[in-house]
């Protein structure tokens, strides 16, 4: 079953917002002490763990993942 939800991903290092397309149009916003936020709305589980897979193949360190699930009214937009 598909669950859309919105995601928020914090990585070691600085990325620049030209990497949005290859991380599935995820936002990407450098923050303080060379880390990076990767945020946005992702389909399901596979939509995740692509680009959990993405991060691990550039070597980046996860330091977190937060899930934000959606109400029914954001479900249909």
């Amino acid at each position: 079953m598909k669950t859309p939800a919105v995601y928020e991903i914090r990585v070691e290092g600085n990325l620049t917002p030209n990497w949005s397309e290859w991380f599935a149009g995820l936002s990407i916003c450098p923050e303080p002490g060379g880390r990076t936020l990767l945020s946005g709305r992702l389909e399901d589980q596979a939509a995740l763990h692509g680009v959990l897979i993405k991060i691990r193949d550039l070597g980046l360190v996860l330091v977190s993942l937060n899930r934000i699930d959606l109400g029914p009214e954001e479900l249909s937009s």
